[in-house]
């Protein structure tokens, strides 16, 4: 017998697989070793409560949009230099799904 066709993962459990390790998606649980990204899309950079930013975030001058969140996940040393997240994602299309993720979110 065949095995069934494999579902491809979605926003929620990509995030869950690659970004609950340092990240929550809401303000109530503990810090990690990165801010929540609880109501990501349309907050400055550098500013989320409870958290100690880097200095490079503490220069930070933008909102985080679809555009600034894909250019970070594809290489954040790029968007904000000296930053410590050490996570890349090659693939646009991974990207997309935990993009439009932190977007219901927000």
């Amino acid at each position: 017998m065949p095995l069934p066709a494999a579902k491809p993962p979605d926003g929620p459990t990509l995030f869950k697989q690659q970004c609950a390790t340092c990240h929550t998606t809401n303000m109530s649980d503990p810090v990690r070793q990165g801010p929540s990204l609880d109501k990501i899309v349309g907050r400055p950079a550098g500013k989320a409560d409870g958290f100690k930013y880097s200095a490079g975030f503490a220069k930070a001058d933008f909102v985080w949009d679809e555009t600034k969140l894909d250019a970070w996940l594809t290489n954040p040393q790029e968007v904000i230099p000296g930053a410590v997240m050490a996570y890349r994602q090659a693939k646009p299309e991974t990207r997309a799904l935990i993009i439009a993720y932190l977007k219901e979110l927000s």
